[in-house]
Parts: structure tokens; sequence; C-alpha cells
């Protein structure tokens, strides 16, 4: 120890390193650059603990440094490692003050460019609101554990099971997110594997699941005339979602870009549907005349246009529909299963292209085959075939 002096590390110009004894050592790098160091062996390999620059660390401090580091050795501690979590401790102490509200702004602000559609951004903002924020939204994020999580989850697993396991998953990312940020520390409270599953019964087992209120589908070609009576918008988004099989949101947020009238197809690109894959829709001839006739007084991008200038229309002007057509126990997508039940129970059409026709998710092989084409044919006939049921000529005309 004490091989080096004042004079020689104000001479040592050449990279490399200089050793003072017991692990200490002056680094001299490329550019001229000078810090302490200390060397030391674990678990057969050799390890380096930076101590500072020399301009900033005297070499009476530097020895101090490495005496320090060498005990913890001799206890066997890694310096390195009782560096790092003292720094994390460190670093979650001066956290104490960020709470569960400002972590879950940040996370949002983070992953909302990857969310599918403004109302899945809308859900977020809105059951965090509800249920979560004002249990613990003013807490640090630190503090939050199973019995606050149980608190926002328990009174509405048994009368809201669908949203209650929604805003278990919503406090899991936050909390993953900020534990990441090195904000918390600790097993995450929300998560179910291995935790949550203990302690709350399984979501299938508390209520039966209620399912979209659907019309018989003996009773669909009377409504399809019903509604080919009315007039607007919302008539003629309700009809092609109807004739389409499509979701909701696939129908009201429909782009013209997305159409080819003369090909009587529709292509729907996959960041816009819910299984993330391209999905392409055959059009019959009364869904490919009601686009044209849209088509005539196209003013944008959507062909079913919203009350405001450049949005679509709301997902709620066909349930306002439904109500005053005297109806107020269906929902929209409930005739996706008035299209399900006629398909399965009347007619031979394959499983696979009912559940295509559905954008429901299907095998690899499935998916390769409709990629050949043959799927998407049987398609185009299942529904000529659904729309001359609902009284409708089923011809695509192209």
């Amino acid at each position: 120890m004490g091989k080096l002096t004042a004079l020689a590390i104000a001479r040592a110009s050449k990279p490399g390193l200089y050793g003072d004894g017991l692990g200490l050592y002056l680094q001299v790098g490329p550019g001229g650059g000078r810090s302490w160091i200390y060397r030391f062996g674990l678990n057969g390999s050799q390890r380096y603990l930076g101590l500072g620059p020399v301009n900033a660390i005297p070499l009476k401090r530097a020895r101090e440094l490495a005496a320090q580091a060498r005990q913890l050795r001799a206890e066997g501690i890694d310096p390195i490692k009782r560096r790092r979590d003292n720094r994390l401790a460190e670093r979650i102490a001066n956290a104490k003050t960020v709470t569960f509200a400002q972590c879950s702004v940040q996370y949002i602000l983070a992953h909302e460019a990857t969310w599918g559609n403004a109302r899945h951004r809308q859900q977020w903002h809105n059951t965090l609101a509800t249920y979560v924020l004002p249990i613990f939204g003013h807490l640090p994020v630190q503090a939050i554990d199973t019995p606050l999580v149980l608190r926002v989850i328990e009174p509405i697993w048994k009368t809201k099971p669908e949203t209650a396991s929604r805003v278990r998953g919503r406090i899991e990312l936050i909390l993953d997110w900020a534990t990441a940020r090195e904000l918390r520390q600790g097993e995450n409270p929300a998560r179910w594997r291995g935790h949550l599953q203990h302690l709350l019964p399984a979501k299938a087992k508390v209520v039966r699941v209620e399912h979209h209120a659907a019309l018989p589908y003996a009773e669909i070609g009377a409504f399809i005339a019903a509604l080919q009576q009315r007039q607007g918008i919302g008539a003629r988004c309700l009809e092609f979602t109807i004739l389409t099989a499509a979701r909701t949101i696939e129908a009201v947020n429909a782009r013209w870009d997305e159409f080819d009238l003369d090909a009587a197809t529709r292509v729907i690109p996959g960041s816009r549907m819910k299984g993330g894959l391209e999905h392409r829709v055959p059009l019959v001839q009364r869904v490919v005349s009601l686009l044209r006739d849209l088509q005539r007084h196209r003013s944008g991008e959507f062909v079913f246009d919203g009350m405001r200038i450049g949005r679509p229309l709301s997902h709620m002007t066909m349930l306002k529909l439904l109500a005053v057509m005297g109806h107020r126990d269906l929902t929209v997508h409930g005739f996706r299963s008035t299209f399900t039940d006629w398909a399965h129970e009347t007619t031979d059409f394959p499983d696979a292209a009912i559940d295509m026709a559905l954008a429901h998710k299907v095998s690899d092989k499935v998916q390769a085959a409709y990629r050949r084409g043959a799927l998407f044919e049987k398609r185009r006939k299942l529904m000529e075939t659904w729309a001359r049921f609902c009284g409708g000529s089923g011809d695509a005309g192209a």
C-alpha cells in the first residue's frame, strides 16, 4: 500500500492502470481522463469498482474508499452490489412523494399511443378515477400493498367481475411500471397468478356470464325490413354492421380507403383489429349499394360521419336507434350472436369460415388456408346467404 505519490500521479499520462497497492489503482483513459478504481476478485473473475475522478477524490480519500470496499469483501459482501442497493434505496426514499395517481398518469402517457382507439384510452381513465384513485391514488406508490388492492377489487369482484378483472390488471401494470422505474420494490400486490388467485374466487365462478342481448335469427328479416325504412346515418351503419357481422367499433370507424367497391371487398388493417391481424371482408350487393349511396355525399375519411366534422359516428347512435325501434333489450354486438346462431344451426358452412367472418382467432393452419383464398370465397358465399336470409340480395354483383 502507498506506492503512489502526488508526483507520480501528476506524471502518469500513458493510458493504463497504476497500482497503489491492495487493489487500489489509478486509471488513465485513452483520452487522458483519470479516475480511481478498486479491483477485486469475485467468483473467479475480476471486478472493478469505480471510486470517482482524481480531480474530485484526492489520494488519501481514495485509499479510505478502497479500505471500506476491502472491509466489505472481508465480510463476504460484494461492494458493487452494496453500492447499487444503497443507490436504489436512496431513490426509493426520494420517491416516497411519488403517488400512485402520478404514476398512473405517466404510465398512460407512455402507452396510450399503442392503444387501438380513443374509447380504450377513456376506459383507462374512467376505471382508475372511479375505483382506484379514491382509495389509494394519493398514497406513495411504494406504499401500495395487498390489503389496499383488495379494498379496490373485493367490492366489485362479485357484482362486476369483468370490470374488476380489468381494474386489477391495470393496477398491476402501473405497479410494474413503477418498479421498473425504481419507484418501488418487492412483489406486485396486484398480480393474479400465485397471489390474488388464492384470495379471490375465480372470475368464471362468481356470476353466470352475461351475453350480449341478441335478436333470435328467425326475427332478423322483419327487423331488417323495418330498419331499411328508417332514414339517417345511424340506420345505414346498423344495417352495414349486421350484414357484415362486424364489431361496433369496426363499423363506426370504417374509412373509405379500406373499401374496393368494384371488387366488393373491405380490408381492415391489423392496427385497428381486436386480434391485431388484417381482416378482409366480402361485401354483398346490398352493402355495396348502401356504400355507393353514402359515397355520393362523402365529406371526409369516415364512411359513417359523426355529429362533429372529422369524427366517426358515436357507437351510442345505434343503441339509441334500437331503443326508438322498440328494442331496448338488444345490443348492437348481439347481432353477431344472431349471425353465429343462424350460421351454426341452419347452414353447413365450416366453423372456420364462420369464425373468420367474425374475425375470431383461428389456428395458424386455418390462417394459411385463408391467405390462399379458399376460405375467403367460402366466406363470400356465407355472407351472401346471410344477406338473403335477412331479406336483402346476397349477390355481390362484382
